[in-house]
Order: structure tokens, then sequence, then C-alpha cells
């Protein structure tokens, strides 16, 4: 992926998704962008072990990154 590309996902974490998340105890960090269009974020804080944490991935951080930049492929948690 192009650095244009990594910069629009941080800031869409940025802006729009890690302000929901704080507002319930979590938080979010990019940990990369590879090349072929895979976003790997970590949860934090309450959303590291809330049992909604993959409705969260799936309903929330992927469908917003993937609505906003058609080149991201999916979405994966990693520890």
């Amino acid at each position: 992926m192009t650095e244009e590309i990594k910069k629009k996902v941080k800031d869409i974490i940025d802006s729009t998704i890690r302000p929901g998340l704080k507002a319930d105890g979590g938080n979010i960090e990019l940990v990369e962008v590879t090349d072929n269009g895979i976003v790997r974020v970590k949860l934090q804080g309450a959303c590291a072990t809330c049992p909604f944490s993959q409705m969260t991935m799936t309903l929330g951080v992927e469908r917003t990154l993937k609505d906003a930049i058609p080149e991201i492929e999916r979405v994966e948690l990693t520890n």
C-alpha cells in the first residue's frame, strides 16, 4: 500500500473510530497496513476484553475503513 493509503487509515482511526472506542473506555492501535490491503490493529482498554470486540471489529472498524478506502481487503485483530 502507498504511504497515502496508510495515512488515510491512520486519519480515519484517529478521527472516526478512536473517539467512539474511547467513549466506552477502550482504544485502538494501528499495528500495520500491508502491501496487499490488510490492516492489522490491536484493541486496548475495555475493548481488549469486551465480549463484543469481534462485532466492533467487523461492524465498526472494518466496515468504516473499507467504505472509506476501497483498497482495504480486510481488517485483522492482533495481540
